[in-house]
């Protein structure tokens, strides 16, 4: 019936160039993501680490989040943890991934981030909206790597004053 019962997933992809070294980026998004996480998406009211530190594999944390005016939570995984290039997460209790993947850019002392964040199932009664939220999730991308760049760079600047 129209597509509707057919599993459907939904991907936003950005990217954008930091002036500075991946490993100065990757302690920013990565091992410091409990700090920075609510910074650079201020969607995030509470985040919980429900594991141990150091941030690695394994690590599971909880989120609440306020979008659009929707409260929700969720639990979510960090499934990859490769120091100075890479962390992804898994959702536990929604099905989502976010991956932040960082390489050096072409120009000196800068690095290039990859924010993509992929809603792994539509639920039922959002796939008329499926447009709607396609847009949504690209937007939230663009955002996403625009603040990181913004607040790496802010750190970064003022640190070297």
């Amino acid at each position: 019936m129209f597509g509707l019962l057919k599993d459907v997933q939904v991907t936003g992809k950005a990217n954008t160039v930091i002036n500075c070294k991946c490993d100065i980026v990757f302690n920013f998004v990565g091992a410091n993501f409990f700090k920075n996480y609510p910074r650079w998406s201020p969607e995030v009211k509470d985040l919980k680490m429900l594991s141990s530190a150091p941030v690695k594999i394994g690590t599971l944390c909880k989120q609440v989040r306020v979008d659009q005016g929707n409260r929700s939570e969720s639990t979510f995984q960090v499934t990859a943890f490769t120091e100075g290039r890479r962390i992804c997460f898994e959702g536990t209790t929604s099905p989502f991934r976010c991956d932040y993947a960082l390489e050096p850019a072409t120009q000196e002392n800068s690095s290039r981030i990859t924010f993509t964040f992929e809603l792994l199932k539509l639920e039922m009664y959002m796939k008329p909206f499926e447009k709607l939220v396609r847009m949504a999730i690209q937007d939230g991308t663009e955002k996403t790597v625009s603040n990181i760049k913004k607040l790496v760079e802010e750190e970064v600047g003022s640190v070297s004053k």
